[in-house]
């Protein structure tokens, strides 16, 4: 396999010539948004968020940090921070994954199955165990509040951490905010 430069190069590519809109961060290839549209029949459905993606020096070797930038009512994500508890990523991160499956797969599998026994959003996960469909009209109203299409240039960048929390973060995290993991 080539060096982690290049693959990351490589997946970049792969990822900007897909359907997916990538903004580049001070033009390099390590930090970029991810313009991503909600699954279709799902709550989600027609709501657009603006993903930050980091990738360590190390990717593909080392997972990728995903965080959404706009909000969203989802019991695996932080409200505050758009940290993002998603096993996949943070635990069983593989070489042969790269970032198509990240967008094509993971993400959309985070929003159409929700684990609310692991959550990061507590009052996301008690509603949605509580009163499912009281949930999906959350979710909803966030998605016409904070994820409409013309919105997604203006999201506020005001969170102080965008990376995924380990799983073990994620069950300690309760009621307060967990800073990055380490590397």
């Amino acid at each position: 396999m080539s060096s982690p430069s290049k693959r990351r190069e490589m997946d970049l590519m792969k990822l900007m010539m897909s359907d997916y809109k990538v903004e580049l961060i001070n033009d390099g290839m390590q930090e970029f948004y991810v313009h991503f549209n909600g699954p279709n029949e799902s709550p989600y459905h027609g709501g657009v968020w603006r993903i930050r993606v980091e990738l360590p020096d190390a990717y593909p070797y080392r997972s990728p940090s995903i965080g959404f930038v706009n909000k969203i009512y989802h019991p695996n994500v932080d409200e505050m921070s758009g940290s993002v508890c998603l096993d996949v990523i943070n635990q069983t991160w593989s070489p042969m994954f790269d970032l198509v499956n990240v967008f094509e797969v993971f993400i959309p599998q985070l929003l159409l199955y929700p684990n609310p026994s692991d959550p990061l959003n507590g009052e996301a996960a008690a509603l949605m165990m509580r009163d499912k469909p009281a949930y999906e009209q959350r979710v909803k109203e966030y998605c016409e509040k904070y994820a409409k299409p013309e919105d997604i240039g203006a999201a506020p960048e005001e969170k102080s951490s965008d990376e995924e929390l380990s799983e073990d973060e994620c069950e300690s995290l309760d009621d307060e905010m967990a800073g990055p993991a380490d590397p």
